[in-house]
């Protein structure tokens, strides 16, 4: 069996087939090994996937722990809470998603997220209109809780005025102002 998942891993880890390979009785790699050239393969971990570049969208935070990432040509915007926020509450039991073509002001409450230790509205940092929404949360609200910042996405928004997103924070000045 041991041998089997030697052979498997030196395929699938060319670079890693040496420290794979059984010892000699006096404890000293075997001659195959040791002739072996040092291969190097492309690591599994840095396979490159079919995700977005970061530079290709923008993402801007609130003082209240929401999250706003804008398409390229910035005129929607998609809606979330922050890791910060989802530790917080804890584990996710129910998420309230906003009703579609809803119009709404920045800083209006567009739904609400409840958890076994409390309860918190969700509000847009823009101004818009709500074009879709994350059916997903409705049947797992525990998705927020595994990627508040991906997948636990709450809302996407045409946004009405581009110029409120330059009032809210970046990267660094939320997490300056988690700290504090």
């Amino acid at each position: 069996m041991a041998a089997i998942v030697r052979r498997q891993l030196a395929l699938q880890f060319p670079s890693l087939s040496c420290a794979v390979t059984p010892l000699s009785r006096t404890g000293v790699r075997t001659p195959a090994c040791r002739s072996q050239p040092n291969r190097t393969s492309p690591s599994p971990f840095n396979r490159r996937g079919f995700r977005t570049s970061p530079a290709s969208y923008e993402k801007k935070y609130t003082k209240d722990h929401e999250w706003i990432e804008l398409s390229d040509d910035k005129t929607e915007g998609t809606i979330g809470i922050t890791h910060y926020a989802a530790s917080a509450l804890g584990d996710v039991v129910y998420v309230e998603l906003p009703t579609l073509d809803l119009e709404v002001s920045a800083g209006d409450t567009i739904g609400a997220v409840e958890s076994v230790k409390s309860a918190s509205d969700i509000m847009t940092p823009v101004t818009g209109k709500i074009i879709a929404t994350n059916e997903k949360l409705e049947e797992k609200p525990g998705t927020i809780n595994k990627g508040p910042e991906d997948e636990g996405w709450i809302a996407r928004i045409e946004i009405g005025d581009a110029k409120e997103v330059e009032s809210l924070m970046n990267l660094n000045d939320y997490r300056k102002h988690t700290e504090e």
